[in-house]
């Protein structure tokens, strides 16, 4: 399908951090909010659930355990009860949610993965990504993901895809989102992304790095890329205080992560001041990814497909395999989940 238009909304606000469930309240109030507005989707930052763990980049791994516990204990199962809540306040709104959350593990008590959702209209999770590779100083908090969830989700919205963070810059990741038909391309963001003295001349600009990724893969892929960041808000800074004052002037004072939608020209078309909470919407043309395909089309004519090669692994990994058991699969529909929630050990 060319496809119709749509409204999207990219959520650039702050969760509640270090509460899951409290997080999960104020998404749902976003969705009901975004779907209120007629919007088809809204989209909200990486780790949205229960915010994204700053720390690692500003204090001694010896200085976090704490805190590194705290964050394990605030991480969300799929499918779990926090999920469902998520599910549930799509299927009310008919909208179309992206989400960033920690998930935890029936696993291993201490294992966890920076995980993107997208849930359709029905309730019913589309897709169940993990990040692949944790960037820098996130190797101290998440596991790295797999190709579970590399692919593209065909909704009436379009053909959706999406990339957790520094996966933007992957090209091969980037390259199995546009070979798979995307249209509408999904960035989720944190707050902020120290990694150098904000002072110093080679401090890195998140801001900057954002909106080259941005523009590159909309250009690229010919499509409509939401961008989707969070913001640092007074509670994330009283949260992280024990780090002392050092560590929380860093993260003050870092480059903030900017929240913007894109064109299938690369073109800023909305973007939100990197401060200031708000629900940045626009209504886009799928339509529009046609005629730029003329110039540059990586899924068909503009490559050499009996020169490269490329595949994919979507098996779900795990410590363990089971006889017997079903494979594996990236998506639960609406009916499912709710059965889950009614066993009697759900909440266990």
């Amino acid at each position: 399908m060319n496809g119709p238009k749509v409204k999207v909304c990219a959520a650039h606000v702050a969760p509640v951090y270090m509460d899951a469930a409290a997080s999960v309240e104020t998404a749902c109030r976003l969705i009901a909010e975004a779907a209120a507005r007629g919007c088809d989707l809204i989209a909200f930052p990486e780790s949205f659930v229960p915010g994204f763990p700053l720390w690692p980049a500003v204090s001694a791994p010896i200085h976090n355990h704490a805190l590194f516990e705290a964050f394990v204990a605030q991480s969300v199962r799929v499918p779990g009860p926090e999920v469902f809540q998520l599910c549930q306040a799509a299927r009310a709104g008919g909208i179309i949610v992206s989400i960033g959350i920690s998930e935890a593990s029936g696993a291993s008590v201490g294992c966890i993965w920076n995980t993107n959702l997208l849930i359709g209209r029905d309730g019913s999770i589309l897709n169940h990504h993990r990040k692949l590779v944790p960037t820098f100083f996130e190797k101290m908090v998440w596991a790295s993901g797999d190709g579970a969830g590399v692919r593209v989700v065909e909704t009436d919205a379009g053909r959706i895809g999406m990339l957790i963070c520094g996966e933007n810059t992957n090209p091969l990741a980037r390259y199995a989102m546009i070979a798979e038909g995307e249209q509408l391309h999904i960035s989720s963001y944190p707050p902020v992304w120290p990694t150098h003295d904000p002072r110093a001349n080679d401090a890195y600009d998140l801001a900057s790095a954002v909106r080259i990724r941005a523009g590159a893969h909309a250009f690229e892929a010919k499509v409509f890329n939401v961008v989707a960041s969070s913001i640092v808000d007074e509670r994330t800074l009283q949260v992280l205080e024990p780090l002392g004052s050092a560590a929380l002037d860093v993260i003050r004072n870092s480059p903030r992560a900017p929240s913007m939608i894109l064109n299938p020209q690369g073109t800023v078309i909305a973007e939100t001041c990197e401060t200031k909470g708000e629900l940045l919407t626009a209504e886009i043309d799928l339509q529009d990814c046609v005629v730029p395909k003329q110039f540059h089309d990586l899924s068909g004519y503009y490559n050499r497909f009996d020169i490269f090669r490329f595949s994919v692994d979507r098996r779900r990994l795990a410590p363990i395999e089971f006889a017997g058991a079903d494979a594996a699969s990236s998506s639960l529909s609406y009916d499912m989940l709710e059965a889950e929630q009614a066993r009697p050990d759900a909440a266990e």
